[in-house]
């Protein structure tokens, strides 16, 4: 079972898990723990060969890891902890895995907030998601880290968030890297069936104005589904719940407050 910790409420009866992304930990959270254990009951996860969830013997077996797999380690956590449903919050590609634990338990998530989600790879995306094909094999991981986080998240004031997840990154290995890497293979028709469902759960994407690889898609999908609502955040890239703290914070607990 991948690593997680929990934190209990005296009161509330809401559970909120939060699913960091790709080379990341429960530990990105940092800046939100304090403003939502003060509402809710909190389940931090860290996905499988991140943070604390160490490579399992059998997965060494295993050269190839499914966004479906990867959901079925966070239903297992629940599970264990007896939580009927929860809202859940994300980050990049853990937006992703958020949206196909929805898509499989629907009963299981009260609500989606989605920061700096992941819809759809424009072209310059793609040919990211190529070069890592070619070199993943070739380049140290930590290299090619370092460059899409640059891609990512260009501007200066993006430096905490590429340094946060760099050094995030450095825990993985060279063969933990390529097996979340070949996830890219299946990524592009799972997003685009999220991008053609309308799901029936109230959905709030959390984005910073400069996510400019990201954005534009999500601005599409919030205008043709019903129960999804959109807030852009001023000078802030893709890793908006680090670089605007106060506002996402603010605008996601008010959200799963409104429920």
């Amino acid at each position: 079972m991948i690593h997680y910790n929990t934190y209990c409420h005296p009161v509330s009866k809401k559970w909120v898990t939060f699913v960091h992304g790709a080379g990341g930990s429960s530990s990105i959270w940092f800046k939100q723990l304090r403003a939502f254990r003060k509402h809710f009951n909190i389940l931090l996860l860290d996905l499988r060969g991140h943070g604390n969830s160490a490579p399992v013997f059998k997965d060494s077996f295993n050269d190839k890891y499914t966004f479906d797999v990867i959901t079925n380690d966070i239903i297992e956590v629940i599970d264990k902890e007896g939580i009927k449903s929860s809202h859940f919050v994300g980050i990049s590609l853990g937006t992703i895995l958020i949206r196909n634990l929805a898509e499989r338990h629907p009963e299981r998530v009260d609500s989606m907030i989605m920061g700096g989600a992941i819809l759809k790879l424009n072209f310059r995306s793609q040919v990211l998601m190529k070069l890592g094909i070619v070199f993943k094999s070739v380049v140290p991981y930590l290299i090619l880290y370092k460059f899409f986080a640059f891609i990512i998240m260009p501007r200066k004031n993006h430096k905490q968030s590429r340094i946060l997840f760099v050094n995030e990154a450095k825990k993985l290995y060279q063969k933990e890297f390529i097996r979340w890497f070949k996830l890219t293979s299946e990524i592009n028709p799972l997003l685009r069936f999220f991008r053609a469902k309308d799901i029936a759960i109230p959905t709030m994407y959390v984005m910073g104005d400069q996510d400019y690889l990201f954005l534009p898609a999500v601005r599409k999908v919030v205008n043709a589904h019903k129960k999804s609502f959109l807030t852009i955040v001023a000078q802030s890239g893709h890793v908006v719940n680090v670089e605007q703290s106060d506002i996402f914070n603010q605008t996601s607990v008010n959200f799963i407050q409104s429920f």
